[in-house]
C-alpha cells in the first residue's frame, strides 16, 4: 500500500515539477534533447527522493529512527541519507542546519534540506525539498511522512532555510 502511495505521489509531484519547470525554461535550440525531471538532477539526489518516498504512509514517532516503530524528522532524513547515499548525518534538525552548504530559497533542488520553526525556536523541523515548492517530511504526532507544499501559509511563516549535502547537487 505504502509503495502504491508514493508511487502515485511521485508522478503527481515530480509531474507537476516538469510541467513548471518547462513552462519557465527559455526556449531551447532543437538538438538539444528535452531532459526528464531526474535526468536533470544527481543520481544521488535520485535516489535520495526514490528512498525518501519510499517512507510515505510511516507514522511519526517522537525521537523515532526506525520505519518499523516510527520516525521524527530529524530520525527521518537521516534514515533516507544513510540508506540512500551511506550518509551519517547528525541527529537533530538543529545540527542538521549547521552542515552542508547554506542555500538561498531560490536556488533550492530535490535532495536539499529545508528547516522551519515549528517549536517556537529557529531549525526546530527539517525536511526533503522535492521540487516544485513541495518537500517530504515526518510532521507531528499522530500523522505519518508525506508531502506538502511549502507555498502553504503554516509552512511560509515558519521557514528557516535550507542547506545542501549532496555535492554536485
Amino acid at each position: 500500500m505504502r509503495k502504491l502511495f508514493a508511487t502515485l505521489l511521485t508522478a503527481g509531484v515530480l509531474a507537476g515539477s516538469v510541467a513548471s519547470a518547462q513552462a519557465t525554461e527559455q526556449p531551447r535550440k532543437s538538438e538539444e534533447p528535452q531532459q526528464s525531471f531526474f535526468e536533470r538532477y544527481t543520481s544521488a539526489a535520485q535516489d535520495v527522493i526514490l528512498h525518501g518516498l519510499k517512507l510515505v504512509g510511516v507514522r511519526y514517532r517522537f525521537g523515532g529512527n526506525d520505519e518499523n516503530a516510527g520516525l521524527d524528522c530529524s530520525g527521518f532524513v537521516r534514515l533516507v541519507f544513510k540508506n540512500s547515499l551511506g550518509a551519517q548525518l547528525p541527529r537533530t534538525a538543529l545540527e542538521m542546519s549547521q552542515v552542508g552548504e547554506r542555500i538561498d530559497t531560490s536556488q533550492l533542488k530535490p535532495g536539499d534540506l529545508v528547516f522551519f520553526n515549528t517549536m517556537r525556536r529557529a531549525f526546530s523541523h527539517v525536511g526533503i525539498y522535492l521540487g516544485d515548492n513541495h518537500f517530504l517530511h515526518a510532521p507531528r504526532t499522530g500523522a505519518e511522512v508525506r508531502v506538502e507544499s511549502m507555498e502553504d501559509s503554516y509552512w511560509i511563516k515558519r521557514y528557516n532555510g535550507a542547506r545542501r549535502i549532496i555535492d554536485g547537487n
